[in-house]
């Protein structure tokens, strides 16, 4: 259903603005004249349902973009489950009920493509949700990124309210997170090259196989995206997000080390997990909304190369 909604001149509450995400999607919404309202961790406990409750209440954003969770890889997410679970619940719960208690007009809640089943048919539809299991090294996070979109279905549901969901696939670009014990694969890599450039090391190591398959969308895309479906969306179901093109493991490390400008060799560690075998996602409900994603993934990958090389690079 596509119910135009104006983003231009309101107040909106873009909940993690501090993250790769949210602080893209501050960028795309200066063009739209936005008040954004903010807090950092320090300022504002998103778990903490009161606290929040009583910010979003006294500062009355029309709109809410819920960018904020707790991230990481498969190491993250495999040695701390309480933590992917219990926090990512009380962030989304925290938000919606202060939403809900402030009268916001409208709320977009971002998940991830991580909710659909290890065998899920590919690309993946959004009809794929709720069909298998999940993939083991991430089930916790998956978990409560499905209980996200539950919950903005029972708020639809038992109160009329717009809150939609979108589900973007694998993100990377500015302000990502490169700490190799939790970050996500393309960062990682990017973070392994550049320290075996750095060292003229012989070799860099690809966790696993590297046959596995994914899809990459870059932050400021997947910001265009979001904010395209505040305007544009308003319906129970979740909507993908993501350019509908994927790669193997094994290429994309090979195409990171050449944008970094290593030039040794790539080795596999197999006793590391692949985890799931392939994460394309079908865009096709997106696409036909009038949404494609621009940035190519070289061009992408440079430009957070770019960005590492300044938070991080000695």
């Amino acid at each position: 259903m596509t119910i135009p909604y104006s983003l231009r001149n309101k107040k909106v509450f873009v909940a993690g603005d501090r993250g790769m995400v949210g602080s893209a999607i501050v960028r795309r919404l200066a063009s739209e004249n936005c008040e954004i309202i903010s807090a950092s961790r320090a300022e504002l406990d998103l778990r903490d349902a009161q606290r929040v409750k009583d910010f979003i209440v006294d500062r009355k954003p029309q709109a809410v973009f819920v960018a904020a969770a707790k991230v990481g890889g498969i190491l993250a997410n495999s040695t701390r489950p309480v933590d992917f679970l219990a926090d990512n619940l009380e962030i989304e719960l925290s938000i919606m009920r202060g939403a809900f208690a402030a009268e916001v007009e409208k709320l977009l809640f971002l998940g991830s493509t991580c909710i659909y089943p290890k065998f899920a048919p590919q690309p993946m539809p959004e009809s794929a949700l709720l069909t298998g299991p999940l993939e083991a090294t991430n089930e916790w996070y998956a978990i409560a990124k499905i209980a996200g979109i539950k919950l903005c279905q029972a708020y639809r549901e038992q109160y009329d309210c717009d809150y939609i969901s979108a589900m973007p696939t694998n993100l990377y670009g500015p302000g990502d997170n490169y700490d190799l014990n939790s970050s996500h694969v393309l960062p990682a890599l990017i973070a392994k090259a550049h320290a075996a450039k750095i060292a003229n090391a012989p070799s860099l190591t690809v966790w696993g196989t590297g046959l596995p398959r994914r899809e990459f969308l870059h932050a400021d895309d997947c910001a265009d995206a979001l904010v395209f479906l505040m305007q544009h969306w308003s319906d129970n179901e979740h909507v993908n997000v993501g350019v509908g093109e994927d790669i193997s493991i094994s290429d994309l490390a090979r195409l990171v080390a050449r944008v970094v400008g290593y030039e040794g060799q790539i080795t596999n560690d197999l006793s590391k997990p692949d985890g799931t075998p392939r994460k394309l996602v079908d865009v096709t409900r997106l696409t036909a909304l009038g949404w494609t994603a621009r940035i190519p993934l070289e061009q992408g990958i440079a430009d957070a190369y770019a960005d590492f090389k300044r938070r991080h690079a000695c």
